[in-house]
């Protein structure tokens, strides 16, 4: 039984964070428009892609590092938090600004912690081990 939740806890930040990382690349979509040229399209989707590529970095090198994968997608939530906290002090707070914190920043987070519990576990059977 032990070995299921093992395997469970292994995965689930991994396949969280592909689904993430599809979420965040589906806001890309709004760059095709009538009228553009493809070029314009390509320069668009790859700027709008950019923190997908980047989380998508961290995603691999978290495949087998766990603590990178914990700090950085915390980190990525933080900033995020930041970027729209400069934004309300520019603009004026707004209530559905909090749903964007929720709706971006939590799943950063709980990926985040959810590598990091991975990693702990695996450092706890490797010190069992010695």
């Amino acid at each position: 039984m032990q070995n299921k939740i093992d395997k469970f806890i292994y995965w689930l930040p991994r396949i969280l964070s592909i689904l993430f990382l599809l979420f965040l690349a589906m806001f890309s979509l709004d760059v095709f428009e009538e009228g553009r040229s493809w070029q314009e399209i390509a320069i668009a989707l790859f700027m709008h892609n950019v923190p997908v590529l980047a989380l998508l970095a961290v995603l691999i090198i978290s495949w087998k590092r766990e603590i990178v994968g914990g700090v950085t997608f915390i980190l990525a939530g933080i900033l995020y938090i930041v970027m729209v906290a400069a934004g309300v002090l520019k603009n004026g707070f707004e209530w559905y600004m909090v749903s964007w914190f929720l709706t971006i920043s939590g799943p950063a987070f709980l990926i985040g912690g959810l590598y990091l519990v991975v990693w702990d576990r695996k450092k706890d059977k490797a010190i069992k081990k010695s």
